[in-house]
């Protein structure tokens, strides 16, 4: 029997599980999908690939960049911080787009393919912006910089061109990619949802594996044999996860675009406004709903209503009118204050982005002023980057293995801690990051100083490794923040909306990278007042790195303060087991209906 064919009735396989999957996936071209033959470990052994070498191709270039700007474009500090901290935002805020056009038009799968084709051109064109000697600037090796020719305007053209069409692809690459893995299992299935969670887990180490190779091997090759063949290995690495994705294509399964969360929220809050007169009923069964079957059958869950929010409950508020723009079902209107509730939280998480983004600007420029010799191998600056990557993954199994299963006890809560708690600490260790960053910066300066070092801007006599205090903790910071950020936000989210709900944690680190520029901007040009040198010149032996380091401390600090209140007044949405509980029963008294009202017509005839 065809799978089009069987949309009336349950294939059921001999362990009692449906043959068909039962979210509402599909293949490619709209028919229902075999469980057997479909999705899995199987389609996800290709997803999980392709993030391994989307991971090294992406993070070759944002660890190093900084330098590429400063050493071979001769741009200075600020402008190479800004242009490194404005590429990172963009390319962490065009997910929202990409989300959109998946979610209202293409689907994910369309969209992805589309976005990849857009991110390869993007990265040979930016092969070629370092490779050619006539879109690159001739070598130029005086430690001032004072007399070093500017890069032309046609190769910061190219070359920028080059870096922001790759962030264009990404935008549709990233929010999707994640969710197409999370997509081959079925929420409704209790084998295969135990099995999304190890998905994660093995999500989450394909993204370090590529980073830890980026932030090694490739910036190695970069600095120590030449920038066109570092960058050509990454865009044949990108060649290969295209590839490797495309070959699972066969496996895959597909949701079917939904509309976009965007129009669904206004639409709540539209018929809110419309409705403001209206009062709004004690019993939550005069509001308008769906019937129950209507989410069944495509893979959705019913919500109940909240007394949070209370004043978009005027939405779902019976009128004469059925239009989507004056009322909406409570399931719509619970989703869109899902996604209200999270944006004072999401608020507090632009600052902590920030410090996160000083490990891919000053503190590479910090490395690049010591000594970095480690026996006869001179490491990369940015290859300190690992450290963050390897102090993370520890972190993280340390955490999961012995620090959850020991605060369980006492907390009885399956995550040891909440989401937020598990922020706070990582926003926590920001401070002490901050500080000890300024510290370690004050030792170097003196050095410097000692030996007659400023004015010139020569090498420190100290090891690189004075930096590895900061960027360890900065490792452990991200286990605790950053993953809680992601987590957070795609938990948080309501069902239908979790790429919406992804983007927010993508947004963050976007909107973090956009303030970061904002702030080294605003500080070097206060600085610079009054005939003063400022606080960040070209020229770090001569800067005040220290006292900014310092500042961005006080910021965090008050950063905190703010977290904790929002975070106190912050009401977690159900667990969506209850809702699946809620979808059951409510099924399961309808069919009982439904029958006894055919039992009485039979009986009627």
């Amino acid at each position: 029997m065809a799978a089009g064919t069987t949309s009336t009735t349950t294939a059921t396989a001999e362990d009692g599980r449906s043959e068909y999957t039962e979210d509402g996936t599909v293949d490619l071209k709209g028919n229902r999908v075999l469980r057997s033959k479909s999705g899995g470990w199987t389609a996800c052994s290709f997803i999980v690939a392709y993030e391994i070498f989307e991971r090294m191709a992406y993070c070759g270039i944002s660890a190093n960049l900084v330098l590429y700007l400063t050493q071979k474009l001769h741009q200075g500090t600020v402008v190479a911080s800004n242009n490194v901290t404005y590429w990172i935002g963009t390319i962490w805020m065009t997910p929202i787009l990409g989300a959109y056009v998946a979610d209202a038009h293409l689907g994910r799968y369309w969209t992805f393919l589309i976005a990849c084709a857009i991110y390869f051109v993007g990265m040979c064109l930016l092969t070629l912006a370092v490779s050619v000697p006539g879109l690159r600037p001739p070598p130029y090796n005086d430690i001032n910089e004072t007399d070093c020719p500017k890069a032309t305007t046609l190769e910061l053209e190219v070359f920028f061109t080059a870096l922001y069409t790759l962030a264009i692809g990404t935008g549709g690459t990233k929010p999707n990619i994640s969710t197409i893995g999370a997509d081959q299992f079925d929420d409704f299935d209790p084998k295969e949802k135990s099995q999304k969670l190890s998905f994660f887990n093995w999500w989450m180490f394909s993204i370090f594996f590529g980073i830890l190779f980026g932030n090694t091997v490739l910036v190695y090759i970069q600095d120590n044999v030449g920038w066109a063949l570092g960058y050509g290995i990454q865009t044949v690495g990108l060649a290969i996860a295209i590839t490797v994705f495309l070959v699972g294509t066969p496996f895959y399964r597909h949701k079917n675009p939904n509309g976009s969360p965007f129009t669904r929220m206004a639409r709540v809050i539209v018929a809110s406004i419309r409705k403001w007169k209206v009062s709004i009923p004690e019993d939550p069964k005069d509001f308008y709903e769906f019937d129950v079957e209507e989410y069944t059958k495509i893979g959705k869950f019913k919500l109940q209503p909240t007394p949070t929010l209370r004043f978009l409950n005027k939405a779902c508020v019976q009128i004469n009118s059925k239009s989507p723009w004056k009322l909406c079902s409570v399931t719509e209107v619970e989703e869109t204050k899902q996604m209200l509730r999270m944006l004072p939280i999401l608020i507090t998480t632009f600052l902590p982005s920030v410090m996160v983004a000083q490990s891919n600007t000053l503190f590479i420029k910090q490395g690049s002023t010591l000594d970095k010799r480690m026996g006869h191998i001179k490491l990369p600056p940015a290859s300190l980057g690992a450290f963050v990557t390897i102090a993370m993954l520890v972190c993280i199994i340390l955490y999961d293995q012995v620090f959850v299963k020991i605060v369980r006890r006492r907390t009885k809560n399956p995550r040891g801690i909440t989401l937020l708690q598990r922020l706070g600490i990582g926003f926590t260790l920001h401070i002490v990051i901050m500080v000890i960053a300024s510290v370690t910066e004050k030792h170097r300066l003196s050095v410097a100083q000692k030996h007659n070092l400023v004015e010139s801007g020569g090498q420190v006599p100290l090891t690189i490794f004075i930096l590895l205090p900061q960027f360890i903790l900065m490792g452990v910071a991200d286990a605790y923040s950053e993953v809680a950020k992601i987590e957070f936000f795609y938990d948080q989210a309501p069902e239908s909306m979790k790429s919406l709900g992804t983007s927010y944690s993508m947004t963050s680190v976007g909107i973090g990278n956009f303030l970061s520029s904002f702030i080294l901007s605003t500080v070097s040009h206060i600085t610079k007042e009054n005939g003063h040198k400022g606080w960040i010149q070209n020229n770090l032996n001569a800067s005040r790195l220290d006292l900014y380091f310092a500042f961005l401390a006080v910021l965090s600090f008050l950063n905190i303060i703010v977290f904790l209140i929002v975070s106190k007044l912050y009401r977690y949405k159900d667990e969506v087991s209850n809702s699946m509980e809620v979808l059951k029963e409510e099924l399961g008294r309808a069919k009982k209906e439904s029958t006894r009202e055919r039992m009485y017509k039979a009986i009627k005839r």
